[in-house]
């Protein structure tokens, strides 16, 4: 088993612009997805801006981005990030869920989702946003 843990950066609009700029810079390969590809549209302004991307170099650089959804709340600067973990099991993931969801505010209970096996967010008692997913050929 191995974790990852990844920044995950949070824009409205800007998320492919950052990950393009962001490839400039550290080198690497862009990915991403958007609400269309995903199936995932809920206002039609949202469908090309991107619900999952990431940015990873042979270099080690690696940092992921996506487009908060336009029926969220969001400012720039407030809520800039997210802490992605990563994990190659359903159990494994589950372990950790269980562990920081302890005291935690859930945004999204930990469950399948369109685009992994396992997916769930939570605010943790000190106020970190974290995302914890099961890797899968989609966002690999």
């Amino acid at each position: 088993m191995s974790v990852k843990s990844t920044t995950h950066l949070n824009f409205r609009g800007d998320a492919r612009a950052a990950l393009e700029f962001y490839q400039s810079v550290f080198g690497g390969h862009v990915a991403a997805v958007t609400y269309k590809d995903a199936g995932n549209v809920q206002d039609p302004a949202d469908a090309d801006r991107v619900m999952w991307g990431q940015v990873l170099a042979e270099n080690g650089f690696h940092v992921m981005a996506y487009d908060v959804p336009s029926g969220t709340p969001w400012d720039r600067g407030e809520n800039a990030f997210f802490l992605s973990v990563r994990g190659e099991t359903p159990e494994e993931i589950a372990a950790y869920w269980e562990k920081l969801s302890d005291g935690a505010t859930i945004a999204q209970p930990l469950g399948p989702a369109q685009w992994a096996p396992l997916y769930g967010m939570l605010t943790d008692r000190f106020g970190v946003i974290w995302v914890l997913d099961v890797v899968s050929d989609h966002n690999a």
